[in-house]
């Protein structure tokens, strides 16, 4: 099910005083309504759209914490009030929710793909607010159509692989491997590098299965900012490998202090500094197409920290990205 977003969902701070100079998020997002016609991004203008997945079917089929259905809407809340410093020819755009119903989550993945794709073809940038990481096969669903001439990369900052058997039923344990199978069988190669990866929460069958499929990663002991120009260097040789990029964080790879509110806590994970630093390496370079954030899980967060962190993210990718 699609839902169009409407003004309700973006309330924050006014300073009237200011005029144009106290101007924050909530005042300038235009609203797209994707069941429409969605007019074309004009020549001269870059147009980010946030595109919500209310969806937790796969992490409850995971056997995970449920709750990321309300994501979407808490990472709206915590965009809302940030301070507006972009360009004039910069758009933001609410491109409403795919509500995952009925437990049907094939036909809510299939949804996120046609909306992906169809923002992607009139020149939108899209920004998915997940959601569990079942996001992100739904959100590929969408790329696919858009790079079918292109090699394309996926960026994942993940504490999981996320490459779990699906035989029985998809989840959001899956995705990548669902995405491998999926390439590989069209002749395309799959291109997947895994950032802040634990050892402890993944089984020697997803380290066998990330060998078979050639995937690079890094473990979270590595991702630290003394060794940032490693990272940096390691990065920049995955951008060379490939023609578009998609990036997806989930939110377990934080260290839990930052991140509680999510299905897997992660008791020794990142620190976001990294993080930013190199998803705007990534989004200097060119070749980022798309990004979604999941696993935010607001019915376990603490002060509304994951979310913050969530919605701080995309503001520091939004504001490099659209100076590329």
């Amino acid at each position: 099910m699609y839902k169009p977003s409407t003004n309700g969902a973006w309330k924050g701070r006014v300073d009237a005083h200011d005029g144009a100079l106290g101007l924050r998020w909530h005042q300038a997002v235009k609203l797209l309504d994707l069941s429409q016609n969605l007019p074309e991004v004009s020549r001269g203008q870059t147009a980010f759209a946030f595109l919500g997945f209310c969806c937790d079917e796969g992490v409850r089929r995971n056997q995970g914490r449920v709750g990321a259905a309300a994501a979407p809407a808490a990472l709206r809340a915590a965009m809302a009030s940030f301070a507006h410093h972009l360009l004039a020819q910069v758009i933001l755009c609410d491109a409403g929710d795919v509500i995952c119903t009925n437990q049907n989550l094939d036909e809510a993945q299939e949804q996120l793909g046609k909306k992906v794709a169809l923002l992607l073809q009139k020149g939108y940038r899209p920004l998915v607010l997940g959601g569990g990481h079942e996001t992100a096969y739904g959100h590929f669903l969408g790329l696919a159509q858009a790079t079918t001439q292109q090699q394309l990369g996926i960026i994942n900052f993940d504490a999981h692989f996320d490459l779990r058997s699906y035989e029985k039923q998809p989840s959001s344990g899956t995705p990548f491997l669902q995405i491998a199978e999926r390439q590989i069988a069209k002749g395309h190669h799959f291109k997947y590098n895994v950032i802040g990866l634990q050892e402890f929460g993944n089984t020697r069958i997803l380290f066998q299965t990330a060998e078979r499929l050639q995937i690079k990663y890094t473990l979270a002991a590595e991702v630290q900012c003394h060794n940032l120009a490693v990272l940096e260097e390691q990065l920049t040789g995955f951008l060379a490998q490939v023609d578009a990029v998609y990036v997806t964080i989930d939110m377990d790879v934080f260290a839990a202090g930052y991140a509680p509110g999510v299905s897997a806590v992660n008791p020794l994970g990142l620190q976001p500094e990294i993080v930013v630093e190199l998803l705007r390496q990534v989004a200097r370079s060119g070749k980022l197409l798309s990004l979604d954030v999941a696993e935010l899980n607001p019915a376990y967060d603490i002060d509304n920290r994951t979310a913050k962190l969530g919605a701080t993210l995309l503001y520091y990718v939004v504001q490099e990205w659209s100076k590329v």
